[in-house]
């Protein structure tokens, strides 16, 4: 007997049904990938990160490269096949020497509307400010109360006997906030006049150590209470990072910064998009994520430096603690970058010779 089978709409549909069960699913789409590449001291909250990456479909990975000059020399070393999309960290001291090599493309983004003209020092827009912190002079308020001694308030007063053996400073061909301290000399003395002032501080006692850690931790009276120097070369936002991270609560920061005129010096970071880059397109969308008000917000309690675009709040204690220099030292980057290396030779042989 011959057994016939209906085809009914209802076994079409369950047919359907199995085959489709039974086919291999697609998977999820994978997502895309932007590599930033940093400097060590770069931070930002992971939670921040996560919404970014969330919102655009993104995995974002973070290479750090060692300090400012090194990961700028790894850059330049594989500018024609980028490790990364996007370069964050390059500074004023480092800026001519980046854009000379052809490192980024140009790119004006929308945001950039909202930053002050005064941090916009390339006008290609090849590289885009995303934060700033000056170099000062902190100095311990314990110290200078107890013995019955004025804060000084200029560079030239650091020469006086009565501040003898008084400030410690790092050496600007091993430290970052160093070198920056030698650019406020410069600026403020001329080339031509820098070298004496370094040989009346020479004269006048003035303490060099490697780095900042130790100049800070060691040698400087006003964190740990034990070092033999008031004075330190420092940052402005390190006032706020001492009653932020006290072990206990503080009424007031025990350390102050020195900020008149010429005596800090301003860094400004910047960001570009890495020419060659795999994901130039995404790349924007992150740098106009770097300068929008979340990502400014988040800056400094991250990083210690301040954001750039004024619509971002400050923390409390930055606004209690930290005293923004009117006029900071400042150099063209065309002009460090032709000289840097020779400055930093000549103050070697006065200073540590």
């Amino acid at each position: 007997m011959r057994l016939t089978l209906k085809v009914t709409p209802l076994l079409i549909l369950i047919f359907t049904l199995l085959v489709t069960a039974c086919a291999p699913q697609p998977g999820p789409a994978e997502a895309q990938s932007l590599t930033v590449m940093t400097h060590d001291s770069f931070a930002i909250s992971e939670e921040l990160i996560a919404q970014f990456e969330a919102e655009h479909g993104v995995s974002v990975n973070f290479v750090r490269a060692g300090d400012t000059g090194t990961a700028l020399n790894q850059a330049i070393l594989t500018k024609d096949n980028p490790i990364a999309d996007v370069f964050f960290g390059v500074d004023n001291t480092f800026l001519t020497r980046a854009l000379d090599e052809g490192l980024f493309i140009a790119y004006e983004s929308p945001v950039l509307a909202d930053i002050p003209d005064a941090f916009k020092i390339d006008p290609g827009n090849f590289a885009l400010p995303v934060d700033f912190g000056d170099v000062c002079i902190n100095y311990d308020k314990a110290y200078f109360a107890a013995h019955n001694l004025p804060v000084p308030t200029s560079l030239e007063a650091l020469t006086e006997p009565e501040y003898a053996g008084l400030l410690a400073v790092q050496n600007p061909a091993t430290s970052s906030p160093g070198l920056a301290f030698l650019m406020a000399t410069i600026a403020h003395f001329g080339e031509d006049g820098y070298l004496d002032y370094w040989a009346a501080l020479k004269e006048n006692g003035v303490v060099v150590v490697s780095n900042w850690e130790t100049a800070y931790y060691t040698n400087f009276s006003g964190s740990t209470g034990q070092g033999p120097q008031p004075m330190v070369v420092s940052y402005g936002s390190s006032p706020a990072a001492e009653v932020i991270f006290a072990e206990t609560e503080l009424d007031d920061s025990p350390t102050g910064s020195i900020i008149g005129p010429n005596t800090c010096f301003r860094q400004i970071e910047f960001v570009g998009i890495l020419n060659n880059a795999a994901n130039p397109e995404l790349a924007k969308t992150f740098v106009d994520f770097m300068l929008s008000v979340p990502f400014q917000e988040d800056i400094p309690l991250q990083m210690f430096v301040f954001p750039v675009n004024p619509q971002a709040a400050l923390p409390e204690a930055f606004v209690a603690y930290v005293d923004i220099p009117e006029q900071p030292a400042s150099l063209p980057p065309e002009l460090i970058n032709a000289n840097r290396e020779a400055w930093i030779n000549a103050w070697l042989e006065v200073v540590l010779d």
